[in-house]
């Protein structure tokens, strides 16, 4: 059936429900996993014509990608772990300066996944609006089979 298993986290707690659903789909089928998680660009902001905006300094921006990049490092190594207790053969990857719903639909493809799992967190009218949704943009765009932890 599932061979290969695409598990997308952000680090949330909701995030982990759908990592230990996977695994323990994987370790049932014997598949193994690849745990993406994805960090967007930083935004600035240039501010009104004319008026002041904020854009980071070098050293900040230096700073933001170091302490970017050890956060997803800390995300990735709890669910590799997860993994290993379960005896689920899993890699990490970290997807720096990328939409996540593109970033987890373009991995799947390059890494040969059949299923993709990630976890919803509910959200319904205005904060969905407002606050967006990668798991339904993940549902409308990819060819993959998606399965929704909630």
């Amino acid at each position: 059936m599932y061979q290969h298993i695409l598990l997308s986290t952000d680090g949330s707690d909701v995030a982990q429900q759908g990592i230990d659903q996977g695994l323990s789909l994987a370790q049932k089928l014997g598949a193994k996993v690849t745990i993406i998680t994805v960090t967007e660009q930083l935004h600035t902001y240039a501010g009104p014509a004319g008026g002041a905006g904020w854009i980071p300094a070098p050293d900040e921006m230096v700073a933001y990608e170091a302490g970017r990049k050890e956060a997803a490092e800390r995300v990735l190594a709890k669910a590799k772990a997860a993994a290993g207790r379960l005896g689920v053969e899993a890699q990490t990857i970290h997807r720096p300066d990328a939409l996540p719903a593109e970033a987890i639909i373009a991995t799947a493809r390059e890494r040969g996944c059949n299923l993709i799992v990630m976890s919803s967190h509910g959200r319904r009218g205005l904060d969905r609006l407002l606050l967006g949704s990668q798991t339904s943009e993940v549902l409308a765009q990819s060819p993959i089979p998606v399965l929704v932890i909630r």
